[in-house]
């Protein structure tokens, strides 16, 4: 099989999640004015390998389990028959596996022991997110994990191996990350309401519903800003943070709307990338101011 298959199957667009957390908390551990590089790359590296596992297992999952049958996203590997099974359970396998060793080596330079539980936690997560006998995705749970994983852990975990503690700054730019990977999940699940209601499949915005469901999705982008906001008084370097507004409103002007599943792979694509461009941009005026 084509490397441009597996690729596209790992879904590097919403890639940038796992970079989002990471950049910002380095930032914050810059504020306390100790930033070590190999760690901080270490973090990069666990939080990329994550993510890569946690899209080829869910692949898998909802593959084998008959859900992809109604997809109107880009088609996946299982579902579409351009993979067997196994073989892309084999890649998440190794992508969960080669994370964990990467969490490892963090926690052993790091000193922090006690995170490789962290790390245990993670993978659990990651597999029994859409995998497993009853799969937490499947009843609602999804955007509570990836808050919790994407924002505070990813964040508050960068910062603390590298300065040792967790500040305030930290806490607040950590759920400005969390927001945003809610976003990016709610806007694919808004994406998906029809189909997922037809396999079982409950996400939040099955719940909610897609009225609902679209003011959550607003109210996700807005709070990074509110967040950046908040920061201005004592570093005024995060007004820096609006250079992302025009790809978040653009996002958010197709995304609160009736539209069909084309227009919102697209506000998916510019909630990520401005999720990118929030952290970097976040973080430049943060350590600069």
């Amino acid at each position: 099989m084509p490397l441009a298959v597996w690729v596209s199957g790992a879904r590097p667009r919403t890639l940038t999640l796992s970079v989002v957390p990471v950049v910002l908390g380095t930032a914050a551990a810059a504020l306390d004015g100790r930033v070590v590089p190999g760690l901080a790359l270490l973090a990069l590296g666990t939080a990329l390998l994550l993510q890569v596992g946690v899209n080829y297992a869910n692949d898998y999952s909802d593959g084998v389990r008959g859900t992809d049958r109604f997809r109107v996203g880009p088609a996946r590997l299982t579902g579409s028959g351009a993979a067997r099974p196994h073989r892309v359970r084999a890649v998440a396998i190794a992508s969960l596996t080669a994370a964990a060793v990467c969490g490892a080596a963090l926690a052993v330079a790091s000193g922090l022991w006690w995170l490789l539980a962290v790390g245990a936690l993670a993978l659990a997560a990651a597999w029994l997110y859409t995998g497993g006998p009853r799969p937490y995705g499947y009843a609602g749970f999804g955007d509570v994990a990836v808050f919790v994983f994407f924002g505070l852990v990813g964040t508050l975990g960068t910062e603390l191996v590298q300065a040792g503690r967790v500040s305030l700054d930290g806490v607040l730019v950590a759920a400005a990350a969390g927001c945003f990977a809610c976003a990016v999940l709610m806007i694919n699940n808004i994406r998906d309401v029809g189909p997922d209601s037809r396999s079982g499949k409950r996400t939040l915005a099955v719940r909610l519903g897609l009225r609902r469901a679209r003011t959550a999705y607003a109210v996700l982008l807005v709070l990074p800003y509110a967040v950046a906001a908040a920061l201005v008084p004592a570093h005024p370097g995060a007004l820096l943070a609006l250079l992302s507004l025009p790809l978040s409103a653009s996002a958010l002007a197709i995304g609160v709307r009736a539209v069909p599943a084309p227009a919102l792979v697209t506000a998916l694509k510019r909630t990520s990338a401005g999720a990118l461009v929030f952290a970097v941009a976040l973080a430049v005026g943060l350590v600069l101011g």
